[in-house]
């Protein structure tokens, strides 16, 4: 451990320190504790490849994680979007944060929203998801998809005229105080996005607490009091549909989760990347409580059941 000190690890892009800055306050506030941010490269960061060729083997996260179990941290903070849904032998998700907003947003050029681009615009996007939903929404747009960069230099490509427009997460846009250049954000309903997508996961080792000592005692304070029931709840059944059909981060698969009014619900969709077809399953669960373990249970019993229809209905054959 770290003393007085909660050490938290991060990737060092701008977004990641933003979103890690306002997670850590919260954490050494609700933990009573200092903290300092560990900047981490990792092999996602300094890779050119597109986003769809890197795939799933948590090339964001794996060096975080190594550092975690060397003991140089004591926290990761993640998107969960980018966390694979396999377990990491000896780390636990010890908290997700309130979740942000979960839509994706399109930012382009003179205003325009997606319908109203002209016949073949160009649009960058790296995401499988994102290019298969908009080949089904707009065939006739060009996709560049050798789609990199940090969300400045993303959104930089429509300033300078070399993209019309491109598709961003919400939460991130917002999180770097862009809202405002978003010139469309897609309803959910119209528009699913990614699992996880607008979550964060604070990661540590599984022992954490175990030693007995008052900052460790304080950090697993720390770390259930910003801890959501509701929104791990709904990340918890987005990523078990991840997991059942054996996709991996960067599939064309949109999972959306929410509890209301006594009920956990969940939709997922498998989509075809040239967007000609998609499969949806939607189920949803009676809460016996809000207890976070009830909502666990239900969690992961929706997404069970979507995945054992959309894998009747042949998604394999699409994601």
């Amino acid at each position: 451990m770290s003393g007085d000190t909660i050490r938290i690890g991060t990737r060092g892009s701008a977004l990641a320190l933003a979103q890690c800055t306002q997670i850590a306050t919260e954490l050494g506030k609700a933990a009573g504790l200092p903290f300092e941010l560990v900047e981490v490269t990792t092999h996602g960061d300094t890779s050119t490849a597109s986003v769809a060729q890197l795939g799933s083997t948590g090339v964001f996260v794996t060096e975080l994680r190594q550092r975690l179990l060397d003991g140089d941290v004591d926290v990761i903070v993640h998107s969960l979007k980018d966390l694979p849904t396999a377990p990491a032998d000896g780390l636990v998700i010890a908290a997700t944060p309130r979740r942000a907003d979960a839509r994706d947003v399109l930012i382009a050029r003179d205003g325009l929203t997606l319908e109203a681009l002209p016949e073949g615009a160009v649009v960058g996007t790296g995401s499988l998801r994102r290019i298969a939903q908009l080949r089904a929404a707009r065939p006739d747009i060009r996709i560049t998809e050798s789609f990199r960069g940090n969300i400045d230099t993303r959104i930089g490509r429509v300033a300078s005229g070399e993209l019309d427009a491109v598709i961003l997460a919400a939460a991130g846009v917002d999180r770097l105080g862009r809202a405002a250049e978003a010139t469309e954000r897609f309803e959910l309903s119209d528009w699913p996005t990614a699992p996880g997508q607008g979550a964060l996961a604070l990661e540590t080792r599984a022992d954490l607490g175990t030693d007995g000592t008052a900052f460790s005692r304080a950090l697993v304070k720390g770390l259930e009091k910003i801890d959501h029931a509701t929104t791990r709840a709904a990340v918890r059944a987005e990523r078990d549909v991840l997991a059942g059909l054996e996709a991996g981060c960067s599939s064309p698969v949109a999972a959306q989760a929410m509890v209301d009014d006594g009920m956990l619900f969940l939709t997922a969709t498998v989509y075809a990347t040239d967007g000609s077809t998609s499969l949806t399953a939607s189920h949803a669960a009676v809460l016996d409580s809000t207890s976070a373990h009830d909502m666990l249970l239900a969690a992961a019993e929706v997404a069970q059941r979507a995945v054992a229809e959309l894998l009747e209905a042949g998604a394999k054959e699409l994601a």
